[in-house]
């Protein structure tokens, strides 16, 4: 529990302050406003056996309960009508969202197989960063002997005052280890 607090005490104490020097206005850093993760389920919601295992894996891994989400419109070539619950949705704000970003860094993405980096091209443009994730087994907190079928995750860091290059000097100063393209 220790390790967010830290990164959230770098980023006060050493991140913040250096950008702000580099950009000559502390109110034109860019700062990490939230984290929001999205599974989506398909079908799998509508089981009850399976809905409990799918929430419950995303609370553990997320530290709260996640938002049932329901579709929009109806699209007859995949079966789904409007308002049936197609995915999970949760939003991590102040020290949980630090306490996951650490644990993404420093724990699950060093976890993955054959991982060379996260890609850097991921940046929308407003500088907000989006990484998928094709397994949620790779996550410490889910029972391997009680899953299923693993699920992708959609993880996005929504970063306030930023475009891509400055997300990415964030990022990076917050231990996103991004891939290194040889050229």
């Amino acid at each position: 529990m220790k390790m967010h607090i830290q990164l959230k005490e770098k980023y006060e104490k050493d991140i913040r302050l250096n950008m702000a020097k580099v950009s000559g206005n502390h109110m034109n850093v860019p700062r990490l406003e939230k984290i929001v993760v999205n599974m989506g389920t398909g079908d799998r919601l509508r089981d009850k056996n399976t809905k409990g295992k799918i929430i419950n894996d995303l609370a553990a891994i997320t530290g709260q309960v996640p938002k049932v989400q329901k579709a929009r419109i109806s699209v007859a070539g995949f079966g789904i009508r409007e308002g049936m619950p197609v995915g999970l949705s949760t939003t991590l704000r102040r020290d949980r969202m630090y306490h996951f970003l650490d644990r993404l860094v420093s724990v699950v993405l060093p976890r993955i197989r054959d991982f060379r980096g996260v890609p850097a091209k991921s940046f929308d443009g407003a500088g907000n960063y989006t990484l998928g994730i094709f397994e949620h087994t790779v996550f410490p907190e889910i029972d391997l002997a009680k899953v299923d079928k693993p699920h992708g995750l959609e993880i996005t860091l929504v970063i306030r005052n930023s475009n891509p290059k400055k997300s990415k000097e964030l990022l990076t100063e917050l231990g996103m280890p991004f891939e290194k393209i040889d050229n």
